[in-house]
């Protein structure tokens, strides 16, 4: 039974509960929340908050279980959502002073891809300008991590023009002055899209925060939203920005009851302005704190191939394992890369069909989920009868194949816009959208079909040669000439149908009824569902009700091709219920709050799992309130933060595994170089000092 240690006060107001992933602080905090509405407290006193929707999810499915009133009452809310909700509630008091034009209208508010768009304007015009010469990266880049920039500043509630000044001094005299004029560049861009916003009250997410900001500062403010909520529940602090510790500090004194979730080795959040160390300091403001110390998940085995890694990575306090203890991992070396993906596929199949356990118990993880990667893997799993699926939140829509058939059939459905796929797209679409199409006939199907200099950009099989309606058969041809059809009459009939509601129909009438692609694929649906949502919250943020549905499709459509960075959808984070084997990059399982019973680790010689992504035009630890202004960056910075973060990934991993860990090592790696990794050092060292306490496959 795991062990836990108390120390405070013996009714404590507020509490600071910290421990491993495992060691049951969730459920801690559920039945706190049930212990106050069983003691008489009104559900629409508490609020509960976390870092992210996802996380949101076993509370509501708690609350609705239990039956302990509508669920609106509770209020379980990110910052971001917070954020918007008071907003929109206190807009008359804030617009003004914040310099909004037109203070007495309505404000409309941004997600991350409409974001994108109203940036892209001002990206754009400065990349034509050579502003950007400066570095590699694209322009949809270059807007994402201005975003990224405006919103870090907002979470630190900082000036967001000083970010050029802080990026500059962080890497000293030596850094070349085309970085420099990058950041200013940067900043321009930033300062444009800032007015922009300001002149059409548009609130993106760094804009929310500010202004709830300016609400905090407000005596009047504060005494009605924490007077109202006087229970408070904070999870993951360790994933929370300063912004978040910043407001429960505020909250504590008005709390009559209130619960601080701390998880030990977690703030994968970093990028995104998690503050580890400032959220552990809270527990010195509340009246108890209550220690849970050991997990109910992680085996001996795994803990004690945790501890290995932690001394291999001189972490403080670690020590070599002396014991015997069998460490619970696996490993298996191959001289290429697909070679240890059919001993992946392989030891998949043993472990479900032989050993019993279920598909979804088992998560396939790697630094980077390339699409050959989850192409390869998920065909030799299907061949085996293996069902799996895949999620990598930061993918663009256009990356999604479903989401490329659909924007290809939308081009023909709107031959008005001008743009006309490749035969490559079309023909890849009609085999997707087409059941029992395979490539070579669907490659024939384009050809013989599709005519992207012709005034119809589609024929009718029925007027297709004999022997050509043969090799692509009668079926899938009876099939194509509905789908034809279909689109032949959405032409005709000229409507201005916003796009929402094209997907919608296309895979309602078309795509989702038997004999189609859609029919019997829920990541298909999954992604249509994505993109309806999508597109209607960009033809709702950013138009009028009366703007041309035409116009504003076509701007959709343009942006997705360029690579828009899809927002979270909650459905895409649900999949996890499913019976199947679960692929991802590391840090978005870490993310998703689950355990499995096996992991498979794959490219462990990358230093992918070690090094962080380049992003010249944003740094996630020197913009952060940690980082002391004026400080230069040095390559041993850069060294400390990848040991702790290759050490939080790892540590983090393990714990959230049951029965053992499976090691994939392959001397070439996917794109054919040799891969020698930090991480695979690591794991050398422990096989040199523990040489019979591992197996090897």
């Amino acid at each position: 039974m795991p062990s836990s240690n108390y120390a405070g006060e013996p009714n404590p107001r507020t509490m600071f509960l910290e421990g491993p992933f495992g060691a049951g602080k969730t459920t801690f905090a559920i039945e706190t929340l049930f212990a106050w509405l069983e003691a008489g407290v009104p559900a629409r006193q508490v609020m509960v908050l976390v870092p992210q929707r996802t996380l949101a999810r076993r509370f509501l499915l708690a609350l609705r279980d239990a039956g302990h009133g509508p669920l609106g009452d509770v209020a379980i809310r990110t910052l971001g959502g917070l954020a918007k909700e008071m907003t929109n509630l206190y807009w008359p008091l804030v617009a003004e002073e914040a310099g909004f034009s037109h203070p007495g209208e309505q404000p409309r508010f941004l997600t991350i891809e409409t974001s994108q768009y109203a940036m892209a304007e001002f990206v754009d015009r400065a990349v034509e300008q050579g502003e950007f010469d400066a570095i590699n990266v694209s322009p949809q880049q270059i807007a994402r991590q201005i975003v990224d920039n405006l919103g870090k500043a907002a979470l630190m509630s900082m000036d967001y023009r000083q970010i050029p000044d802080l990026l500059s001094a962080a890497w000293g005299p030596e850094r070349p002055r085309k970085y420099i004029l990058a950041y200013q560049a940067a900043a321009r861009v930033a300062h444009a899209f800032r007015r922009h916003c300001l002149e059409n009250r548009l609130l993106d997410y760094s804009l929310q925060v500010e202004l709830l900001g300016r609400l905090l500062a407000k005596p009047e403010f504060q005494e009605r939203l924490f007077k109202t909520r006087p229970y408070l529940i904070v999870e993951h602090l360790e994933e929370e920005s300063v912004l978040t510790h910043d407001l429960a500090r505020a909250w504590a004194p008005y709390l009559s009851g209130g619960l601080f979730t701390y998880e030990w080795d977690g703030g994968y959040r970093v990028f995104l302005g998690a503050d580890p160390t400032g959220g552990y300091d809270l527990r010195h403001l509340c009246d108890g704190v209550l220690t849970l110390e050991e997990s109910y998940i992680t085996s001996p085995g795994l803990e004690a191939l945790r501890s290995e890694i932690a001394y291999s990575l001189r972490r403080p306090g670690a020590a070599a394992m002396t014991g015997g203890t069998q460490l619970d991992f696996r490993y298996s070396f191959h001289n290429y890369y697909p070679q240890m993906l059919d001993w992946v596929a392989e030891t998949i199949d043993g472990l479900v069909n032989v050993d019993g356990i279920p598909p979804r118990e088992i998560v396939v993880l790697a630094p980077f989920l390339s699409d050959a990667l989850r192409f390869s893997l998920s065909q030799k799993l299907d061949a085996r009868g293996i069902p799996s699926i895949s999620h990598r939140p930061s993918r663009a829509l256009r990356d999604e194949p479903a989401a490329r058939c659909l924007l290809a059939l939308t081009a023909l459905a709107h031959p008005q816009w001008g743009y006309r796929p490749p035969p490559a797209d079309i023909a890849q679409a009609l085999q997707l959208a087409i059941t029992g199409l395979d490539p070579v006939r669907a490659r024939l199907l384009a050809k013989i079909a599709y005519h992207p200099r012709g005034k119809e950009l589609l024929t009718s099989f029925e007027i297709m040669r004999p022997e050509a309606q043969n090799r692509i058969t009668y079926v899938a041809g009876e099939r194509y000439q509905h789908l034809y059809r279909w689109l032949a009459d959405y032409t005709a009939d000229q409507g201005a149908v916003p796009l929402d509601y094209f997907f919608s129909r296309l895979f309602g009438e078309v795509l989702s009824q038997p004999g189609y692609g859609f029919h019997a694929d829920p990541e298909a649906g999954r992604v249509t569902a994505e993109l309806v949502e999508s597109a209607c919250k960009f033809r709702r943020e950013l138009f009028t009700p009366d703007a041309d549905p035409n116009d504003i499709g076509q701007r959709y459509v343009k942006i997705v091709q360029d690579g828009l960075l899809a927002a979270l959808y909650v459905a895409s984070w649900r999949d996890e219920q499913a019976n199947a084997v679960f692929m991802s990059p590391a840090y978005t399982f870490l993310m998703r709050n689950r355990a499995a019973d096996v992991q498979f680790w794959l490219d462990v010689g990358s230093v992918g799992w070690w090094e962080r992504l380049e992003q010249p035009l944003t740094h996630p630890y020197v913009l952060s309130r940690s980082w002391e202004p004026g400080k230069v960056w040095t390559d041993a910075d850069e060294f400390e933060r990848q040991q702790d973060m290759l050490y939080r990934i790892t540590s983090g991993l393990v714990r959230r595994c049951r029965r053992g860990v499976f090691l994939g090592i392959s001397d070439l790696g996917e794109q054919g170089y040799e891969q020698r990794g930090p991480l695979l050092r690591i794991f050398q060292q422990i096989l040199r000092r523990h040489p019979q306490q591992v197996i090897a496959d």
